[in-house]
């Protein structure tokens, strides 16, 4: 029989998750993209929710969460680092290689940040043009009334 536990500190709820997923998708339908997969990570890099749409193809669970890891272990936007690094190839393979996989520098992993512009969270979205799976990214995280980042502005 299980005891009392202490919880752990939620950063980033179920709720908002569930609100950030549905944003996408509602932004997507309202653009006419082909289906999209959605996944919201924590600020530790665990699933706290994934959809897909009807008709998604199954690599794009694996992209969607390759692109919102990339932005959460690199902290900028997954596109951000694909473009900083074209010419490091090797860097970025090291990356993937190090991450198991679970690094895709391709735009679409948009980070989930709070009140401080600290970290607590990624969106990634996989199935329609790099670009359209960012601002469905956005979309989404706006819809859970939360902040995103791409990447720091200098100050």
């Amino acid at each position: 029989m299980a005891g009392n536990v202490y919880l752990a500190n939620v950063q980033l709820t179920r709720a908002q998750a569930r609100a950030m997923v549905e944003g996408a998708i509602t932004q997507a339908r309202e653009a006419d993209l082909t289906p999209l997969t959605i996944v919201v990570l924590d600020g530790g890099g665990h699933v706290v929710v994934a959809e897909r749409e009807d008709g998604c193809a199954p690599l794009r669970y694996p992209v969607a969460q390759g692109k919102a890891y990339a932005a959460l272990g690199i902290g900028v936007a997954s596109g951000v680092t694909g473009e900083r690094n074209q010419e490091r190839p090797a860097f970025l393979a090291s990356v993937a290689a190090g991450s198991q996989g679970h690094f895709i520098p391709v735009a679409g992993g948009v980070l989930i940040l709070d009140e401080q512009d600290c970290v607590i969270g990624a969106v990634g979205v996989s199935g329609a043009s790099s670009s359209e799976d960012q601002q469905a990214a956005i979309a989404g995280i706006e819809a859970a009334g939360l902040k995103w980042g791409l990447e720091p502005t200098p100050d």
